[in-house]
């Protein structure tokens, strides 16, 4: 646990993307609020060249006394060899960051950090964004759904030929009235989820690592949340579900769902934990009704891409949308792009003009709890990865 107090010891480095930068009237009200503090702003766009560098591009003098740090990655800290085009280079370490004892990452997942030997030091807390994203991240989850159910996509391709109005009889839409949602993961996103699912009319399924059988185990009052969004007290899934054995996912699967959505960080257990087995019992599950839509918000690892091709080929599941993909970026040869009922989007659910605000939000929030010695919010489990 990070130590409590932030002063004139400390030194505050922030490096993030243009569009999350905060401004001077921001870093003076946190100097103000912090006397001594000393606060560095760094954007992820070079400068003097106008190209995009990366947290080890950073000089010494940037990382000198640095004590707290908003990243979404790691700087080198030991040495490091990599091979390309069968050339072998050393690199050398950036910075080893010995006062290091907070870090806020911008985004819901950790997984840059997870690797790094700073990760297990006891002194120093990593937290996320977990919860900045939720609302935009569920807007395009079931907004994914709606275009699936309403044939937005055919509807597209006829009207770009001219030909919509003598198709109209084509599109026979859907409504999400008294339809079941599977959510894998129950974390930020997924509680939003459950709120916009549960407005359409449809009964929520959670599925989480560990059980949840009291109100209170239900609750999530440590991660962020934005006010007037998600289930903080855990009380719209009509069901729960927990585990972390296949037969135990397996399950969950088979609880006759019409959408399946993936938002459960990627670890080592959950690591393709959506594979050909998986996929065989969403089909069983559905028998003699429309197949299980899916939708991956995730991490495109969640979920053994070859299975899946095999499945939207096979007709296992009605379709599938994609806005993260294993591997990612996806290759322009990739057959995935080729699929039936496919809808791949480059991973941009996350990305909405409040983030600024959000993520900025999390950290006063962070930074006043870590003054005053009180727990953070978002801190990364060491043990879990998330």
């Amino acid at each position: 646990m990070a130590t409590a107090g932030i002063g004139p010891e400390d030194t505050l480095l922030l490096f993030l993307p243009d569009r999350t930068l905060p401004d001077a009237a921001w870093v003076d009200r946190i100097k103000a609020t912090y006397p001594g503090l000393t606060v560095r702003v760094e954007s992820h766009t070079d400068p003097a060249t106008g190209q995009t560098r990366d947290v080890n591009s950073l000089s010494a003098d940037v990382w000198d006394g640095v004590t707290l740090l908003v990243a979404h990655g790691p700087p080198r800290t030991t040495e490091q060899k990599v091979i390309s085009y069968a050339v072998e280079t050393t690199l050398k370490p950036t910075t080893a960051l010995p006062g290091l004892r907070f870090v806020q990452v911008p985004s819901a997942g950790a997984d840059r950090w997870i690797a790094h030997e700073t990760l297990q030091r006891p002194d120093l807390t990593i937290c996320t964004g977990n919860g900045t994203h939720a609302p935009q991240i569920a807007e395009w989850v079931i907004g994914a759904w709606l275009m699936a159910r309403h044939h937005f996509l055919s509807i597209a391709r006829h009207m770009a030929t001219g030909d919509a109005w003598q198709h109209r009889m084509d599109h026979m839409g859907e409504d999400s009235t008294n339809t079941r949602i599977g959510i894998l993961g129950y974390g930020a996103i997924g509680r939003q989820v459950a709120r916009l699912a549960t407005a359409l009319g449809m009964e929520v399924y959670a599925y989480t690592r560990s059980e949840r059988a009291t109100p209170a185990s239900r609750a999530d009052p440590d991660t962020y949340c934005v006010p007037g969004t998600g289930d903080p007290e855990g009380r719209l899934p009509a069901q729960w579900f927990h585990g972390t054995s296949a037969d135990e996912v397996n399950r969950f699967l088979a609880r006759d769902l019409d959408l399946l959505v993936v938002a459960t960080p990627l670890t080592a257990d959950t690591a393709k934990l959506l594979g050909p087995d998986q996929f065989a019992v969403l089909d069983a599950s559905r028998a003699a009704k429309p197949k299980t839509y899916l939708v991956n918000v995730a991490r495109g690892k969640v979920v053994d891409t070859d299975a899946l091709l095999h499945a939207l080929h096979a007709h296992q599941i009605a379709g599938a949308a994609l806005d993260v993909t294993d591997p990612e970026p996806l290759p322009a040869s990739h057959p995935l792009w080729k699929a039936p009922n496919v809808f791949i989007a480059p991973h941009v659910s996350w990305q909405s003009h409040h983030m600024r605000e959000r993520l900025l939000g999390v950290l006063e929030l962070n930074l006043q709890r870590l003054h005053a010695g009180r727990p953070l919010v978002n801190v990364l489990h060491k043990a879990l990865h998330y």
